[in-house]
């Protein structure tokens, strides 16, 4: 359903248009970016990504692999390559049309590929905050597993955000069968 290419500087505008609220900031991002998203705040990101064995991020877009349309951002981020760990930092399925028609999860899917084959992670692991149930249920499906939950552990305005803490192991990933599912 979707194939992920690495995130370029061509790819910023529509991502730049996609974040255009504080809040989807907030929930969307690394703790480095800061409202309103600029294209300086991606050079940055991207200065040192994408290269195997080296960077800690690898940032891609989603292409509907029927249209190649581009449809998400998604990243794999906080690489410890001596421990084979890695994190979801970010996935976002732009256009809010689209959200909930599976693109997300098709998404993480072949995020996991990635990271589980290519890269040869061992756990990768993420953070959701605990008011996402939608993205949630997502991870719950990809078969990642409730590990616990960080209270407050951002603060939005007058809130204060929980996340759940999930992860999955690469010997679960494969027990799924999502090796021969994910593009």
């Amino acid at each position: 359903m979707v194939l992920l290419k690495p995130l370029t500087e061509n790819d910023f505008p529509q991502l730049i248009s996609w974040v255009d609220n504080e809040r989807l900031l907030k929930e969307w991002s690394d703790p480095m970016f800061t409202y309103p998203l600029t294209t300086e705040q991606l050079h940055q990101y991207l200065q040192h990504a994408n290269q195997p064995r080296k960077s800690e991020v690898f940032a891609y877009k989603a292409l509907d692999a029927a249209t190649g349309d581009v449809v998400g951002q998604i990243s794999l981020a906080h690489l410890n390559w001596n421990d084979s760990t890695g994190r979801i930092s970010s996935v976002l399925v732009g256009d809010e049309a689209l959200r909930c028609r599976g693109y997300g999860q098709a998404m993480v899917k072949a995020l996991l590929k990635i990271g589980f084959e290519k890269l040869g992670l061992r756990r990768i692991s993420l953070g959701v905050y605990d008011f996402n149930s939608p993205a949630i249920r997502c991870y719950q499906r990809c078969g990642f597993h409730h590990i616990g939950t960080l209270r407050h552990v951002v603060r939005y305005q007058d809130e204060y955000w929980s996340s759940v803490e999930m992860s999955i192991m690469q010997h679960e990933w494969r027990q799924t069968g999502a090796e021969t599912q994910a593009a």
